[in-house]
């Protein structure tokens, strides 16, 4: 029987303190509350029990940060779109902040099983001063498992709306895409970085943001497949074309690190479920 599972997170300035409220149906949880950088950023684990989505199944994810409070969701392990018999496997994550408010959205890589028909939406809506950072890693098959990504879809769309919509259905019978130097070139792995705000950046900010995310990508074995960039002068990218996921990873959290110390000056600090 297929899941339909949602989850609600709210959070708020409580004190001094940010505090995360949820409710939840079905098997979707976030762990207990962490703050390792202090009471002002709230870290949390969301975590669907299952281990994964097949044919007819439905995550909804709903994250609302409040103004002025800071929250962290992680997850720990990959989101599986397993072989489907026909119907899609889909993942709805929406996220609105208020005013001043911020979120690090850092979930790890989704996985898209050879056989699957999935679909992950990511919509992100912000108030004027509020600021997202986070990524999106799509991982198409187990190549180093010798199960490649031969039948199926993948659809992936992220959207700012009114500011920023990519979207892309990558068909693996589509050998051109997968396979092409103007397309995917044979890796198999994707992954974007992206830094949103809810006013315009001013243009220092954003280019001092692109100079920082360069320089570790020159240093990086990805450098050929991977670049930088700003599409809307509300938005920061960085993009990456892998073999597989644990190259793409180890360079964006690099970018991750710099760039929350750039735009928040926040120091170095990893979600300690990553280390576990």
């Amino acid at each position: 029987m297929p899941w339909h599972a949602k989850l609600d997170i709210e959070y708020s300035m409580e004190a001094d303190r940010c505090v995360a409220r949820h409710v939840h149906t079905g098997p979707l949880r976030i762990l207990q509350s962490l703050y390792p950088e202090g009471d002002a950023l709230c870290h949390n684990v969301l975590v669907h029990p299952p281990g994964g989505l097949v044919g007819g199944d439905t995550l909804d994810i709903g994250i609302r940060v409040a103004a002025e409070a800071h929250g962290l969701v992680t997850t720990p392990g990959a989101t599986r779109f397993y072989r489907s018999d026909g119907e899609p496997a889909l993942q709805r994550t929406a996220i609105t902040l208020d005013a001043g408010a911020r979120l690090e959205w850092l979930p790890l890589e989704s996985i898209g099983y050879n056989g699957c028909i999935a679909e992950n939406r990511l919509s992100m809506t912000l108030a004027p001063g509020a600021e997202l950072l986070g990524w999106d890693i799509t991982a198409l098959g187990l190549p180093a498992a010798g199960k490649p990504f031969e039948s199926g879809s993948f659809c992936q769309h992220m959207e700012v709306p009114g500011v920023w919509l990519e979207r892309a259905r990558i068909r693996a019978g589509d050998t051109l895409l997968m396979n092409s130097p103007l397309g995917m070139a044979g890796h198999r792995c994707i992954a974007t970085l992206f830094f949103v705000a809810g006013s315009k950046l001013e243009r220092q900010r954003r280019q001092e943001a692109l100079d920082e995310a360069r320089q570790v990508i020159e240093a990086h074995p990805l450098c050929a497949t991977t670049g930088a960039t700003s599409p809307d002068g509300q938005v920061v990218l960085v993009r990456v074309l892998a073999p597989v996921v644990e190259p793409a990873m180890a360079l964006l959290r690099q970018i991750w690190l710099a760039w929350r110390s750039h735009f928040w000056q926040l120091a170095p600090s990893s979600p300690r479920i990553w280390s576990t």
